[in-house]
C-alpha cells in the first residue's frame, strides 16, 4: 500500500458504503463506533460479528480473560453470549478467567449466565495477591489455539454499541500460541493464589522484545510473561524513542501517575518522558484522550504536557444517546498508537501507573504501513471530528459524568 497522506486516506477508506473489513497477513482490525455519531467506519468489521464468529467455529476449546461481565437483554451483545453458550452446549471446554476485583463492576445475573454455560469453567484471580496492587486488564480470548482476539473491548454490552473501541482478530500462529501461553500462566497463577501459594515467577530481569520484527506481543507484568512475549513497559518508551516524524495516540486516560492504595510509584514518569523526549527531538505527538481524563489531578499534567512544544491534545466527548443517560459508556475507550505510518500499536493499556507495572495487559505492534496508516485514519476521523476539542490550559474542567448524569454526581 503506498503512503498517503492521512487526510486523503480518510476520504479514501470512507467513501464507499458496503461492509467489508480491513486485513493483513494474520492480523485484521475490528472496532465499534458508537451509535448515533458520525464516527462510522465501513471498511471494519465489529466485535460482535467476530466475536461469535468466533465462538460459532470453535471445535474444542475457548480461554478468555476479561476484567469484569456485564449483560444487558435485548441488546447487539446477546448475540455473542448466545453463540458462546452454543458452543458449551456443542462439548466445546471453555475457560472463563475473571479478574476479582472486576466482580465488584460486574451484574451478577451475567455472572450466573455464564456460570450456567455446559462445559464452562469460571475461576476469580486476584491479581492483587500477584504483584501487589495489579488486576487482569487485559482484554483477550483465544479459539483452539489456532486464533486470537486482543482489544480494549470489555465483556461488556455497553462496549459493542456506546464505547469506541479496537481490537485485532489475530491468526499469525506465533502469536496466538503467546496469546495462549499468557493464559496458561495466569490460569495457573489462580489456582496457586486460591491454595494461598505464590504465582510462579518466570523472569526476575526485564526481557525487551525483538523490536525489529514486523509483528511482536508485548505484554505486562514482565515478571509473569512466558517466552518470546517482550515487556510492555520497556517496549512502549523503546518503541517512541524511534519515532521521526510523527506519534498519533488515542486513550481513555494518560497521566503520569498511579492510582489505588499500596501505591510503590505514585509519580509514575515512564511514559510520559518518553513522550516529552520524542517531541523534543522535534516529533509531532497528536494525543487524543477521553473526557474522564479530565478529573484532578491528572488534568494538571494533561495541560503541561500541552505546553510542550510539538504536542497537540485534544480531549473527546461524546454526546449522550437519544434514550437517555447511559452510566460508564458514550466515551473513547481504544488504546492505539501510530508511529510515522509505519508502525501501529493496539492494545489494553491506559498509559498511567499500574498498568504498565503491575497489571496484566497485552499490546500488538505491528510494522505495517497499512496497518499503521489504517490507525491514523482512524485517529484522525476522531481528532478532527466536533467531538474532540484542543486541550484549554485556562479551563476549570468539570467533573466527568460517568456513573450519574451532570451534576448528580
Amino acid at each position: 500500500m503506498r503512503r498517503l497522506s492521512v487526510s486523503l486516506l480518510v476520504t479514501t477508506l470512507f467513501a464507499g458504503t458496503a461492509h467489508a473489513d480491513f486485513t493483513i497477513p494474520g492480523f485484521e482490525l475490528v472496532h465499534t463506533s458508537p451509535v448515533e455519531t458520525t464516527l462510522t467506519n465501513p471498511d471494519l468489521r465489529e466485535p460482535v460479528a467476530v466475536w461469535s464468529e468466533l465462538f460459532d467455529a470453535a471445535k474444542k476449546e475457548i480461554v478468555i480473560a476479561q476484567f469484569y461481565v456485564v449483560s444487558k437483554p435485548g441488546t447487539a451483545f446477546e448475540k455473542v453470549l448466545a453463540s458462546l453458550t452454543a458452543a458449551g452446549q456443542r462439548g466445546v471446554k471453555i475457560r472463563f478467567l475473571l479478574d476479582q476485583k472486576g466482580v465488584g463492576l460486574s451484574e451478577a445475573a451475567t455472572i450466573a449466565r455464564i456460570k450456567a454455560i455446559p462445559n464452562l469453567d469460571l475461576r476469580l484471580i486476584d491479581f492483587n495477591k500477584i504483584t501487589g496492587n495489579g488486576i487482569v486488564h487485559a482484554k483477550y480470548l483465544a479459539v483452539d489455539g489456532q486464533v486470537a482476539y486482543i482489544g480494549s473491548q470489555n465483556f461488556d454490552w455497553r462496549s459493542f454499541e456506546h464505547i469506541h473501541e479496537t481490537g485485532l482478530r489475530i491468526t499469525e500462529p506465533a502469536m496466538v500460541s503467546q496469546v495462549q501461553a499468557i493464559f496458561e500462566q495466569d490460569w495457573q497463577a489462580q489456582a496457586l493464589t486460591s491454595q494461598g501459594s505464590r504465582a510462579t515467577v518466570l523472569n526476575s530481569k526485564v526481557v525487551p522484545a525483538n523490536y525489529a520484527q514486523n509483528a511482536f506481543l508485548l505484554a505486562s507484568p514482565n515478571a509473569y510473561n512466558p517466552a518470546g512475549v517482550g515487556d510492555s513497559e520497556t517496549g512502549l518508551p523503546a518503541l517512541l524513542a524511534q519515532a521521526q516524524s510523527e506519534v498519533r495516540i488515542q486513550l481513555l486516560d494518560y497521566a503520569p501517575l498511579s492510582y489505588g492504595p499500596n501505591r510503590t510509584r505514585p509519580y509514575y514518569a515512564v511514559i510520559d518522558s518518553a513522550v516529552r523526549a520524542a517531541a523534543q527531538r522535534g516529533v509531532k505527538i497528536k494525543l487524543m484522550v477521553s473526557a474522564w481524563n479530565t478529573e484532578a489531578p491528572a488534568i494538571a499534567y494533561l495541560k503541561s504536557l500541552a505546553l510542550v512544544p510539538n504536542v497537540e491534545i485534544r480531549i473527546v466527548t461524546i454526546p449522550a444517546a437519544s434514550t437517555g443517560f447511559i452510566p460508564f459508556a458514550r466515551v473513547i475507550h481504544s488504546k492505539t498508537m501510530s508511529i510515522d505510518g509505519k508502525l501501529a500499536w493496539v492494545g489494553t493499556s491506559n498509559w498511567a501507573g499500574g498498568y504498565f507495572d503491575l497489571s496484566r495487559n497485552l499490546e500488538v505492534v505491528l510494522r505495517n504501513d497499512a496497518m499503521a496508516q489504517r490507525i491514523a485514519a482512524l485517529h484522525e476521523q476522531t481528532w478532527s471530528s466536533a467531538y474532540a476539542q484542543p486541550i484549554d490550559i485556562n479551563k476549570q474542567y468539570p467533573k466527568p459524568a460517568k456513573a450519574t448524569p451532570q451534576g448528580k454526581e
